[in-house]
């Protein structure tokens, strides 16, 4: 059967494949120019999570390594590591002691070079995890730049001196008494961090520092990877002048933290510096509060980024309670309109800092978890744009849940937790909130098998595993045609064959329908007609009278049923996905 329908890719396909990528035969509709990294599929690796090699309970490199055969079975084109450098793990290495060392608990930088090896081998691309708003404190830079006011480094990170008396109030993400700013003692003097207390921000500001931090991607960029994802990107630079925010500004964040007055000047001298010189993806963390800002990020002409990851459609659906397909389908719409003829989106509903898309945009029920999370990978592939895809949502890995504090490990929660404690607020509201919108539910280890720890460890796994690793697996779900897994390759191979899915204008229609989200995707001759039901309940659903249908062809059913369209109508399951090829 996957033979079969291998080959009508192929006979359907109308591009050349050079290198894994499916390569234009002719100008993009949309008017953006081809390039690889529109054309990829980017699995996002959890490495802290992904597979241990040597029993510590903590995700490595060589378990990375040997799994490659499986990363390349997916089809994909890319690998996002997250953060592998040198790192004290007060944030799961999102807080880097040394930028050109790898963390020991993952292995050395010859498993790094290694790694990067055999992902080229077989064709797939690496992307690494840049974290550049701010570094450790347990950084020789920060090291240096505390011990005294007149140390060399000082500058590479903002201060406020203790005589000029209490500084502008600023808001930390991290911070038990959400305070970024720490008094250090021996200089008598308060430091930045927007983050934890041990994520000091580094001072772009400094000419020095910023040139430093290119150098270090360069060597990176030297040894071969691909591509670069810039951590919090949209914060680095600060209005130094410290004036005073309004009364509840935390409540729109990026508006007063992103999109700095000097972030366009910090990215068109690293383009220039460092970008310009590689054949490689750049996108940052964040793509300010407006189009507009988005644009100016990411358009061909500003010679800055490549591609813009927003979080609009990651802010709908934080409600345990449900959200408003519609708002979903307004969201998707409104960006995919203004890229449409310029500039390029990420495609994603899931990372390191959300909850399981299953979870969060599916239904996590036993009898609904696996149609719900194969029509959200549905939605992912044949929208416009690039493919973001964490790490075990192939499988369908749903959100863990945890009951109690101590299970948790990212200090996002706990220190929220603490705050809530000593606000005197509803602690078990507080951890059924959790449940839902925790970091940890995606940071659960990788479900290889049923075998003690799901095959991710044979120690004791830093974070526990989610308990339905019995059934949800890598080998359970390799053997079942029907499974998750196998469906995400037969998506994957559908959109890298499909030219349509890459450039082709996207047209949504019945947007106010509040269960089912359909749309058509159209280059030249090349038509594609998505259709699905984002509801429990079987939906006899007619279709837009402007949709030809005549001849249509099934090309995806999430469903074992053999779906058609009669009398301009469907006949929907529950969290039922159809892609058909219009005529």
């Amino acid at each position: 059967m996957m033979r079969n329908f291998t080959l009508f890719l192929l006979m359907y396909c109308s591009c050349l494949v050079i290198n894994g990528y499916a390569q234009q035969t002719e100008t993009a509709t949309s008017g953006n120019k081809p390039a690889w990294w529109k054309e990829a599929v980017v699995y996002q690796l959890y490495p802290r999570s992904f597979k241990d090699s040597d029993g510590d309970g903590v995700g490595d490199l060589k378990g990375i390594i040997s799994k490659l055969d499986y990363l390349e079975s997916l089809g994909i084109n890319a690998v996002w590591l997250n953060p592998i450098f040198s790192s004290p793990n007060d944030d799961n290495g999102y807080d880097v002691s040394d930028y050109r060392n790898i963390m020991k608990e993952f292995g050395t930088m010859q498993d790094f070079d290694d790694l990067l090896a055999g992902l080229h081998k077989r064709n797939i691309k690496l992307v690494l995890d840049m974290v550049l708003n701010h570094s450790s404190d347990e950084h020789e830079w920060f090291k240096q730049a505390k011990s005294s006011r007149s140390n060399p480094y000082r500058n590479y990170y903002h201060w406020w001196p203790e005589e000029k008396g209490k500084p502008t109030p600023r808001y930390s993400f991290f911070d038990v008494n959400s305070d970024a700013w720490k008094y250090e003692p021996a200089t008598k003097s308060y430091y930045l961090h927007y983050f934890s207390q041990k994520q000091p921000d580094l001072n772009w500001e400094n000419e020095k520092l910023r040139n430093e931090v290119y150098d270090m991607m360069k060597f990176w960029l030297d040894k071969g990877i691909d591509g670069l994802r810039m951590d919090a990107f949209q914060y680095v630079s600060k209005d130094t002048t410290w004036k005073k925010y309004p009364l509840g500004y935390e409540k729109d964040i990026i508006k007063y933290y992103g999109m700095g007055p000097n972030l366009h000047q910090y990215l068109r001298e690293m383009n220039a510096k460092v970008m310009s010189k590689y054949n490689m993806m750049t996108v940052a963390e964040g793509a300010g509060s407006t189009l507009e800002d988005a644009h100016a990020l990411v358009d061909e002409d500003r010679k800055e980024l490549n591609m813009a990851y927003h979080f609009e459609i990651m802010d709908i659906g934080n409600d345990p309670k449900g959200y408003q397909l519609t708002e979903l389908k307004k969201a998707f719409s409104k960006w995919d309109h203004s890229f449409a003829e310029k500039g390029w989106l990420a495609i994603f509903l899931a990372n390191h800092d959300v909850p399981r898309m299953v979870s969060k945009y599916g239904n996590d029920r036993p009898e609904f978890r696996s149609f719900s999370s194969k029509l959200l990978t549905t939605l992912i592939m044949t929208m416009r744009g690039t493919p973001f895809y964490f790490n075990g949502d192939e499988l369908g890995m749903s959100n863990i849940k945890f009951d109690k504090i101590e299970d948790y490990r990212d200090i996002a929660t706990i220190n929220a937790y603490k705050s809530a404690k000593a606000r005197g607020e509803n602690l078990n509201a507080f951890m059924d909130k959790q449940k839902f919108i925790s970091r940890d539910n995606t940071r659960t280890p990788f479900q290889w098998n049923d075998s003690t720890n799901a095959g991710f460890t044979s120690g004791t796994p830093w974070i526990k595993v989610n308990p339905n690793y019995k059934t949800v697996n890598v080998a359970v779900e390799e053997k079942d045609p029907e499974s998750e897994l196998s469906y995400f390759k037969k998506m994957v191979a559908l959109r890298k064959s499909s030219p349509v899915l890459i450039y082709g204008d996207y047209k949504v229609f019945d947007v106010e329908n509040p269960d089912v989200y359909g749309y058509t995707r159209m280059q030249g001759a090349a038509k594609m007609l998505v259709l699905l039901n984002f509801s429990t309940k079987s939906i006899y659903y007619p279709l837009d009278k402007n949709i030809n249908v005549a001849g249509a062809r099934m090309l995806m059913n999430n469903y074992k049923n053999q779906a058609a369209i009669l009398n301009h109508q469907v006949d929907l399951k529950p969290w039922q996905a159809l892609v058909f090829q219009l005529n």
